[in-house]
C-alpha cells in the first residue's frame, strides 16, 4: 500500500442520518434564515423582507425543516392579527462555531477556488 492511500480512520464517511441533517440545515436558504434569527426573533414577513430572493413556499419549507430538527422554534403571537414569530433555539445557537469555521475557510480559500473555476471554465 502506498503512502498516499487513505487509512480507514482518515476516510470521510458521512452516515445517512448525518447527511440528511446537513442537507436540511445547510441548504440554500437555511444559513440566511439562521443569520437573521441570530440577530433576534423575527416574524415570518420580517424574514421575507430580510431575504427578498426567497419565495414564501421556500421560506415556509425551510422554517419547518429547521423547526423539525430543533434548530428554530415557532411561537404564535397573540396580537391582532395573529402572527407567528421564529427564534433560534439553544441547540441552534451551537451551530454558530462550526458555521463560522466554514465561512473562514471560504474567505481564506476563495481566491484559489476562483482561480480553479477560471481554469476549469476556460477549457
Amino acid at each position: 500500500m502506498s503512502d498516499t492511500a487513505a487509512s480507514p480512520e482518515s476516510e470521510l464517511s458521512i452516515p445517512a442520518p448525518h447527511r440528511e441533517l446537513l442537507d436540511q440545515v445547510l441548504d440554500k436558504w437555511s444559513l440566511s434564515v439562521l443569520g437573521e434569527l441570530c440577530e433576534g426573533p423575527r416574524r415570518f414577513n420580517e424574514l421575507r423582507r430580510a431575504i427578498p430572493a426567497v419565495t414564501q413556499k421556500s421560506l415556509t419549507a425551510t422554517l419547518r425543516r429547521l423547526e423539525r430538527n430543533g434548530i428554530v422554534e415557532r411561537e404564535v403571537v397573540n396580537d391582532r392579527p395573529v402572527a407567528v414569530e421564529y427564534r433560534i433555539t439553544p441547540l441552534g445557537k451551537t451551530m454558530r462555531p462550526p458555521v463560522d469555521v466554514l465561512l473562514e475557510w471560504a474567505r481564506t480559500y476563495m481566491p484559489r477556488i476562483e482561480r480553479a473555476r477560471e481554469v476549469f471554465d476556460s477549457r
